[in-house]
Formats: C-alpha cells, structure tokens, sequence
C-alpha cells in the first residue's frame, strides 16, 4: 500500500470530523499547530509520553502504538510510551507516592524538554493528569491534553475539549488519529 499524498490526508481529515458530526472542523486550526510543534519535536529527538485515567487510560497505550508501529506501510515510526501501560510501576507509585502522583513521577524520571507529553481526562478533573502535565511543563516539555466536559482544572500549552458527555470517548479517540497523520504530513515537508 503506497502513501497516501498530503492532500489526501487533509481531505481525510476532513471527511472523519464531517462523518463524526463532531466539532473537530472547528478546532482545525489548532490541531494543525498542535502537530506543528510536535513534528518539531520528533525532529530534535523528542519522545511521544502519553498518560490517562480509567477509560483514557486504554487510550494512551493506543495512541502509543499508533506512533511506535503505524498502521500505514511506508509511514516512519515515532517513539512513544504510555505512562498507562505499566501496571507494576503505577502501583508501586501510588502506594509510595499517592494516586495523584503516578504519572508526575514517571515523567520526572523519563521526561526530557525536548519530549511531548500528551494527557488525556474524560471530564478534566484527573489530578494526577493535571499533575503530570504540571511536571511536563516544568521539565519544558510540550504538553498537550484532550478533556472533556469544561475542561476541569486540566492546564496545558494545548488543550482540545470534547463538551458532549455522551461522545467525549468518540471524539478522542478520532482527535488522538489526527496527531499521528497530521505530525507526518509536517515531518514530510521538511527535510
């Protein structure tokens, strides 16, 4: 299967925020500087670290593979890790730690500024995602979050907030795709 060229990808783009009948289109520009200044991260050896709660949580390990193995032939992978995936290390955190710190103390250990933290939260109200991009921003890191409901107390450089309760899983899920196929339309036009 070949690439597909960068206008195809943009109409594709297109095409999954019009069928999802989600407010994507609206965030489009933001999306777009989002992928931006990811594609400048990869490109200065940044890594993709990517954390959630409950439902989010499974998220975050997807949206890693996305990354770490692309489902497109030809596509370059991009490292990433989600925080989520290990079980062990989230435990021994939270019993040492507290719950709020599980993902604050991995990205202090793992983190590095030219790194890209990515939070996900379902309502915006996870303290230890709130926590984590906290840390991020500290370390200089690029930090990103997709919430839901008002946002909660979620603070980010980029914040993508999905209102409707009853879709905000849906709308993540296609908001979460998007990064991955517009970072590589970016990291294809530059040398």
């Amino acid at each position: 299967m070949a690439k597909a060229p960068t206008t195809d990808r943009v109409d594709r783009f297109n095409e999954l925020s019009q069928r999802r009948a989600i407010p994507l289109a609206d965030l489009a520009d933001d999306i777009a500087r989002i992928c931006h200044r990811m594609a400048e991260r990869f490109r200065a050896g940044g890594e993709l670290v990517v954390f959630g709660n409950d439902g989010p949580s499974t998220g975050a390990g997807h949206v890693a593979v996305e990354f770490v193995h692309p489902v497109i032939v030809g596509e370059r992978a991009l490292p990433a890790v989600s925080l989520t995936s290990g079980v062990a290390t989230l435990a021994g955190v939270a019993a040492r730690a507290g719950c709020e710190e599980t993902f604050a103390h991995q990205i202090r250990c793992l983190g590095e500024p030219s790194d890209i933290a990515l939070g996900l939260s379902a309502d915006g109200t996870c303290e230890n995602v709130a926590r984590g991009l906290a840390v991020a921003a500290e370390l200089g890191m690029l930090t990103v979050a997709l919430t839901g409901g008002d946002g909660g107390r979620i603070v980010a450089d980029h914040v993508l907030v999905a209102e409707d309760p009853l879709v905000v899983e849906e709308i993540h899920v296609t908001a979460y795709h998007l990064p991955w196929e517009l970072t590589h339309v970016f990291l294809e036009g530059v040398a």
